[in-house]
């Protein structure tokens, strides 16, 4: 039984970019055997609030993971054990919950994201949120993307200006892969 609910057209207004389906990401390597998002109902219904928000100010939201198998964390973690940028999947992370997404803002006329200042997964100081390393524009539009998020009911992670989550996520189960029966993550050798 599917416990999420899919993300992308024509059901949501979105550009999906899945990062962890294919090598461009941190890890130089595709993490799930197939690009595809899935939320939680209730981050689903907070999302489609955001996309209402966006649209009349020109702008879209382009979705680079979602929910994130406990398998899918346990590679990241082993990538890279840092806990101010992956949460330790013996707590367990709001994107394997269902409740996490990541996302940037792009131009509704022609998909062009708008500078956030960092790329995606650019795992530095450069990326918090307030960062004055940046420029006023990326502020500015970590700020809109901030607001948006917000004002749809989602909490934002002050270390990456692309990640945002329902408040209190660890009311929400954690979920595997076969849990959740997504397919995401390649069948073990």
């Amino acid at each position: 039984m599917l416990l999420l609910a899919e993300i992308g057209p024509p059901a949501f207004d979105v550009d999906l970019a899945l990062a962890y389906a294919s090598e461009r990401n941190l890890t130089g390597r595709p993490v799930y055997q197939r690009a595809a998002c899935y939320l939680h109902p209730d981050a689903a219904a907070a999302l489609q609030r955001a996309i209402a928000l966006a649209a009349p100010l020109g702008l879209r939201l382009k979705i680079f993971d979602g929910y994130r198998p406990t398998e899918a964390q346990w590679v990241f973690w082993r990538f890279r054990p840092d806990p101010n940028y992956f949460a330790d999947p013996r707590r367990g992370s709001p994107h394997s919950r269902g409740v996490a997404i990541d996302l940037t803002l792009i131009r509704a006329d022609d998909g062009s994201e708008l500078d956030m200042g960092t790329g995606f997964d650019a795992l530095t100081p450069r990326s918090h949120h307030g960062s004055l390393e940046v420029s006023t524009e990326a502020q500015r539009n970590r700020l809109l993307l901030l607001g948006l998020m917000s004002t749809a009911g989602f909490d934002f992670y002050g270390n990456e200006w692309w990640h945002y989550q329902l408040f209190s996520p660890r009311r929400y189960p954690l979920l595997s892969d076969s849990a959740a029966g997504t397919k995401l993550m390649p069948a073990a050798p």
